[in-house]
């Protein structure tokens, strides 16, 4: 397995995997964690969930918070600020239960946390562009579609990161990647005072009040299933939000 980074003994990183009907992903996602990094505790939250992920994380003896009901992201989310709250965690992470996001990038997130950071962003636009072309060169036809599909995407999180520049005058290369990791003080704010969801405006809202921001850069696995939350229409209503 990957090396053993262990985090400061004081600092306690709680992994945040809000998860409806993730049934076919979630064991992937959480098996993956607990066999490699058994340094970063994880807590499940299932978003009232139909197709039993629930029961499935309850049967595999997962941290486990089950909400009765959907709550969406936002409330979903939230819940597991106010146990990373309670339980006193230094760091939390956004991680999503679709298997999209990857865990090896957890730990670079950390130690760029401990620099002073308050949040700090997956970015997938700060990648090696050598790689980039040759990934490029080789594409196939099914690539060349996912593409197109990619560039919609692109188009969508253009919007909000010149939305985000306008309102706060910095640039953030992918404020649409959900892979995040909170400091102590945001921890508190989305458990206490925040009724925020952790979309892309709320990026905007949180530099705004003084949150100190970083991007490290990362890759995110192709979604297993399901579809992209960001569609360009949804990111003209987050712009929209932002500068009104």
């Amino acid at each position: 397995g990957p090396p053993l980074f262990r985090p400061k003994k004081k600092d306690r990183v709680l992994v945040i995997i809000p998860a409806y009907n993730e049934v076919q992903s979630i064991c992937g996602v959480v098996d993956e964690l607990r066999e490699n990094y058994p340094q970063l505790d994880y807590l499940v939250v299932t978003d009232g969930s139909s197709d039993g992920t629930a029961e499935l994380c309850a049967e595999r003896g997962y941290h486990l918070l089950r909400l009765p009901v959907n709550l969406g992201l936002g409330g979903c989310f939230q819940a597991g600020m106010k146990y990373a709250c309670r339980k006193g965690y230094d760091y939390a992470v956004q991680f999503d239960g679709d298997g999209q996001h990857r865990p090896e990038y957890i730990l670079p997130m950390l130690r760029k946390m401990q620099e002073g950071y308050d949040l700090v962003l997956g970015s997938r636009f700060l990648l090696d562009r050598e790689t980039e072309r040759q990934e490029l060169s080789s594409l196939s036809g099914r690539k060349l579609q996912e593409n197109e599909m990619h560039g919609m995407r692109s188009l969508g999180s253009l919007l909000i990161r010149c939305a985000i520049r306008l309102t706060t005058g910095v640039t953030v290369t992918d404020p649409t990647c959900g892979l995040r990791m909170y400091s102590r003080r945001l921890i508190d704010d989305f458990a206490n005072k925040l009724n925020y969801a952790p979309e892309p405006d709320t990026i905007s809202f949180l530099i705004k009040n003084g949150a100190r921001t970083a991007e490290v850069p990362v890759r995110v696995a192709d979604r297993e299933s399901g579809q992209s939350y960001l569609r360009p229409v949804r990111a003209a209503a987050y712009m929209l939000k932002m500068l009104t």
